[in-house]
C-alpha cells in the first residue's frame, strides 16, 4: 500500500510530466509549421523527435490521472500555447474574438484541474 506521502509525489510529479508534454505539444506544432508539410529536413526531425516525447510523457502522466483530465488538460496547453507562439512568433492576428476564444480554454483547463482530486 502507497504512502500518502507517495500518493502526493506520485501525482504532483504526473501533473509536472502533463505540463512537459504539453510544452513539447507547442514545440512539435510550431516545427511542423517551420517543416512546411516535412519538406525541411531539420524541423521535420524536432517536429517528431517532440512528438514522441510529448506522447510518451503524456502516457506517463496518464498512470496517476484519470484520462479525461490528462488528455483535456494535454491538448489545452497545445493549444494555447500554439496560439501564443503564433501571434508571438508568427505575428498571427490577435482579435477579441480569439482572445476570448482562449480565455474560454484557459477557464476550461482551471475547471478541469479543480475537479480532478488529483
Amino acid at each position: 500500500m502507497r504512502s500518502h506521502f507517495t500518493s502526493v509525489l506520485s501525482a504532483n510529479l504526473a501533473w509536472i510530466l502533463l505540463l512537459a508534454a504539453g510544452l513539447l505539444e507547442v514545440v512539435w506544432a510550431y516545427t511542423l509549421k517551420l517543416s512546411d508539410g516535412f519538406g525541411r529536413l531539420a524541423p521535420s526531425l524536432v517536429t517528431l523527435a517532440a512528438m514522441a516525447a510529448s506522447f510518451g510523457l503524456l502516457s506517463v502522466a496518464m498512470r496517476s490521472l484519470p484520462l479525461g483530465t490528462a488528455y483535456t488538460v494535454w491538448t489545452g496547453i497545445g493549444a494555447i500555447g500554439s496560439f501564443a507562439v503564433g501571434i508571438v512568433v508568427l505575428g498571427e492576428a490577435v482579435t477579441p474574438m480569439r482572445l476570448c476564444a482562449a480565455a474560454l480554454i484557459v477557464g476550461g483547463l482551471v475547471l478541469m484541474k479543480l475537479s480532478s482530486g488529483h
